[in-house]
């Protein structure tokens, strides 16, 4: 099985497998029934929705559509308005695929993001504010998609989440456009900035706000971690399952590429939507249909480093120190790879005794890589698909957050988690080829309505969940997640999360094989 289509295989195989976990409510469609309320920014009013509990403020635009000429082109000032802005429903997610968003999208103008407050007055000091970057492997995914009302009125503080360009169409890169590479970056600090600068009108604090992310978000607050174009942008962290030391030549958890790889991608791009020979190959790009551009991307999308915006892989930059020292909460999940393996397996490539070592070689082409791999972890009869994802998890998450966690550690305040919950409600309605235990984004249920449906946890589950809103929220707003009513969480050691059994231990690298991953280099 070649490692082209086993990439392709993988991309297709884990939308299917998590694509229903946000879809439940229809992205376009409020939650509930709203009384109607109105906060005036710099750019003009807007007219949010009332809710038990809570407020929110839906499809406020934070930059100019990015279309015509702007399209590749770092993020604009949008337009002010004078009338009171609808901003009761989300605005459409940026161009993708379908999978997370059903049916996808094509529509360019969808640089927005959502506010969720606490209702009623505002408290004696601005609450704390959490600003939520999407994952979706840098292709996928949109604000709209996570509602955060549990950690707003839970945790008093304020959150916004965020759309940023994906695909082609954030991280295109070519000689002759500025911002090549990063445009999805940009979008990001450029929400920053409006968080920055309007956010108190919704009650948060300007002065206090916590960027956080998972996957390909979790990776995002890495290069904006490692961004001088980022300083004085947010004052804390949380990066979950995107640790900040991948590699590029691991496809399963983010990372970045060097801006001349990103060129070559960009070429190819061109050159299959008939605009390689061009004599002005971004303009010929932009009369293109996006749903051409969507259609002729790689499915394998990263930010390119060596740019203005990320003059350094994030990797080398936070080993060598060069980031901006504010304290971080990271982590992983127990079972990070097995959504990954499970789809594989579906699709009809089954890991077995005799395929394992292919499957080993299509991912680590170094045939004394793939043998130790092999050796290291044996497959028998019947287990082929979950030593496979223990490999994912244990390669591309597991060790390379604990390398992050120590390298950040050196310089500021760190929290490390790792959640464990073997029985964390499935993502999809489908059923797995085996247990997932606690997979790829299986906490996220924890901390968010997905798609603003409710998850069905357990009563031993919803305890947890309440205990990680009370760590995510406290370090927001103190910088340390520890409060009298929750298990200490001590700085030298990875906290356990699992219901009912909240632990901090010191057992995670040999358990998920870092020395040897460590030694393979």
């Amino acid at each position: 099985m070649s490692r082209h289509r086993v990439l392709t295989t993988l991309g297709c195989a884990l939308t299917a497998l998590l694509a229903t976990a946000w879809s439940a409510v229809p992205p376009t469609q409020p939650a509930r029934p709203a009384t109607a309320t109105t906060v005036r920014t710099h750019d003009g009013p807007v007219r949010g929705a009332a809710h038990d509990g809570y407020r929110t403020f839906e499809g406020i635009p934070y930059a100019a559509p990015p279309v015509g000429r702007l399209r590749w082109a770092p993020p604009h000032r949008p337009t002010p308005w004078s009338r009171v802005r609808d901003a009761t429903r989300p605005a459409s997610a940026c161009p993708q695929p379908a999978g997370e968003v059903p049916g996808g999208s094509t529509e360019e103008d969808c640089l927005y993001l959502n506010v969720t407050t606490p209702d009623g007055a505002g408290p004696a000091r601005p609450r704390p504010v959490i600003v939520w970057l999407h994952g979706g492997g840098f292709t996928t995914g949109a604000g709209s998609s996570y509602d955060a009302h549990r950690m707003a009125t839970r945790g008093d503080v304020v959150v916004v989440t965020v759309n940023y360009r994906l695909g082609a169409l954030g991280f295109l890169a070519h000689r002759t456009l500025p911002g090549s590479g990063t445009f999805g970056l940009a979008d990001q600090q450029a929400a920053l900035r409006w968080v920055r600068a309007e956010i108190g009108a919704f009650g948060g604090d300007p002065h206090n706000v916590t960027l956080a992310g998972e996957s390909a978000g979790g990776y995002s607050v890495c290069t904006q971690l490692a961004s001088p174009a980022a300083a004085g942008l947010f004052d804390r962290a949380i990066i979950q399952s995107g640790p900040c030391t991948g590699r590029p030549d691991r496809p399963f958890a983010p990372s970045s590429v060097p801006l001349s790889t990103a060129r070559a991608a960009g070429a190819d791009l061109a050159a299959k939507v008939g605009c390689g020979f061009a004599r002005d190959v971004p303009a010929c790009l932009r009369r293109v249909d996006v749903s051409r551009l969507i259609a002729a991307q790689d499915t394998d999308q990263q930010p390119a480093h060596a740019t203005p915006l990320l003059p350094s892989d994030p990797a080398a930059a936070i080993a060598a120190g060069r980031f901006h020292h504010i304290p971080v909460l990271i982590g992983n999940n127990h079972d990070e790879g097995n959504g990954w393996a499970a789809g594989i397996v579906q699709a009809g490539h089954p890991v077995t005794p005799d395929t394992w070592p292919d499957v080993v070689a299509s991912f680590f082409p170094s045939p004394g890589q793939a043998k130790a791999i092999v050796r290291e972890y044996p497959v028998h009869r019947t287990d082929g698909g979950p030593v496979f994802g223990t490999v994912i998890g244990d390669a591309d998450f597991a060790c390379p957050t604990a390398r992050t966690d120590s390298l950040l550690a050196a310089h500021v305040p760190v929290w490390r988690y790792e959640f464990a919950d073997e029985h964390a409600p499935p993502l999809t309605s489908s059923t797995p080829p085996f247990p997932l235990g606690a997979p790829h984004a299986s906490e996220l249920p924890y901390l968010f309505d997905l798609g603003g449906r409710p998850r069905d946890l357990t009563t031993a589950q919803h305890r947890l969940a309440d205990t990680m809103i009370d760590y995510w929220t406290r370090f927001a707003r103190t910088a340390d997640p520890n409060g009298p009513l929750s298990p200490h969480w001590p700085r030298q050691t990875v906290l356990s999360l699992a219901p009912d059994h909240i632990v901090p231990t010191r057992t995670t690298q040999p358990r998920h094989h870092c020395a040897f991953w460590n030694a393979l280099g």
